[in-house]
């Protein structure tokens, strides 16, 4: 049987169809298959997280900022429930007053000795002994140190020996001119040796009075090796230490007197021209907590390039326990001020938020918050939220009740109701029963 063209065409034509629909049933199979919807459900997965990472993220960012914290309203008052048992015998009703008080200014200082004294060595020699540690208190001619004295004394002995030398020369020129001048008496020697007999005298005692002041010279030097306290007052600190060699004019050892202190203080040249030698202005430490009134002694008649400022020293009452180099100030006094203040004891401090309690003329209490600036003794000055006048609530200084009977309320923030469009209430005592019926709670006062 024979096999032509068109039937081998023919039948690959077929072959070829066979395999274009096995591979067009493949895919179909693999898109619906369970592999694709694997591969669907990875990317939607990985979506949801990348969504949810974003939402974590920007909620975390609003809480931060404080977005879901309650805000003190700026048009709100804050009103107390405050107990009628323990209302009459805790607090005082006072008045915000408006002060004059004397206007200062402050200059930094640094404390220093009026006295200080750098003790040196006038020889060359050898330490031997150190009798002082920094902060030990000294008499005037104690002994700080000892110095080696060995060729001190050699040259010493030297002067005495030369002193007995001159002293024999001397004896023998007094007994030849006493010859001399007994011979001379009886015409036995001529003129010039009787003149020849007094030179040598002269001579002779010069030369003894020459080796005495050698002497006392060599005494004065050896007790060099021993260096004493020129002042009274407390070691500063000692600059040498056994088994150093010290020069002529080398520091050794610094004291002071502690009971002649200063403080030098750096004053613009523009308040410099306010004070004068004399002048009593106060002066403090701060590190001891210390005030007093000082008077200033001197005012250096040169200003500083750097700084354009003079130096002024001021001394005054030493307290214990004040050192060289210690910081203070001088209060240098201007105009005087007027200045709003409220007592300390009216003041509340609730976080960041300074508060007092302001009574109205209706009798109603309110939580208001005000600014404050400096401290003046037991008040406190008031830069905004009173006006002089109005009446706030200060704490009693001395309970009446023990601690574990007073009661401890809580301020609740609360609209003012039935506001006008101002901000006004408009009924003061709806606002006062609603403020009545406020829970209690424990809180500081």
């Amino acid at each position: 049987m024979s096999v032509t063209t068109r039937d081998v065409e023919a039948t690959a034509i077929d072959a070829t169809s066979s395999a274009l629909h096995s591979s067009a049933a493949a895919k179909k199979t693999r898109r619906s298959g369970p592999g694709f919807f694997t591969w669907l459900f990875r990317v939607l997965g990985q979506l949801l997280l990348a969504v949810l990472f974003a939402a974590g993220i920007l909620g975390l960012m609003i809480w931060l900022s404080g977005a879901f914290e309650a805000k003190v309203p700026t048009d709100r008052t804050m009103a107390m429930a405050v107990p009628p048992q323990i209302e009459e015998g805790e607090f005082d009703i006072v008045e915000v007053r408006r002060i004059e008080r004397p206007q200062v200014e402050t200059a930094v200082g640094t404390v220093r000795a009026a006295h200080e004294v750098s003790v040196a060595s006038k020889i060359l020699a050898r330490v031997e002994e150190v009798n002082i540690l920094a902060g030990q208190a000294v008499r005037k001619g104690d002994v700080l140190m000892r110095l080696d004295k060995a060729d001190l004394e050699a040259r010493l002995e030297q002067a005495k020996a030369g002193e007995a030398a001159a002293e024999a020369r001397a004896a023998q020129a007094r007994a030849d001119f006493a010859r001399a001048e007994r011979l001379r008496a009886n015409q036995a020697i001529p003129r010039d040796q009787y003149e020849a007999a007094a030179t040598a005298l002269k001579a002779a005692e010069a030369d003894l009075e020459r080796m005495r002041r050698t002497v006392k010279e060599a005494s004065i030097i050896e007790d060099y090796a021993l260096i004493r306290a020129p002042i009274s007052g407390v070691i500063v600190d000692k600059l040498v230490n056994v088994g150093d060699t010290v020069t002529p004019g080398q520091p050794i050892a610094t004291l002071y007197d502690p009971t002649r202190m200063q403080m030098v203080a750096t004053v613009r040249e523009s308040l410099a021209q306010r004070l004068k030698v004399g002048q009593t202005i106060p002066a403090r430490l701060d590190a001891l907590g210390y005030e007093c009134q000082a008077v200033i002694s001197e005012i250096v008649p040169e200003a500083q390039a750097e700084s354009r400022s003079f130096q002024v020293k001021v001394t005054g009452d030493c307290p214990p326990n004040v050192y060289s180099g210690m910081f203070g100030r001088i209060l240098i006094p201007l105009d005087h001020e007027s200045v709003t203040v409220v007592p300390e004891s009216a003041v509340r401090r609730v976080g960041q938020l300074d508060q007092v309690d302001v009574v109205e003329e209706d009798g109603a209490i309110r939580r208001r918050i005000v600014r404050l600036g400096r401290s003046f003794s037991e008040d406190r000055e008031v830069l905004s939220g009173l006006v002089p006048g109005e009446r706030v609530r200060a704490r009693k200084t001395t309970p009446i009740a023990p601690p574990d009977r007073i009661q401890k309320i809580q301020a609740i923030a609360e609209p003012m109701p039935n506001q006008n469009q101002n901000g006004n209430p408009s009924n003061s005592a709806a606002s006062a029963d609603s403020v009545a019926s406020t829970p209690e709670s424990e809180v500081a006062p």
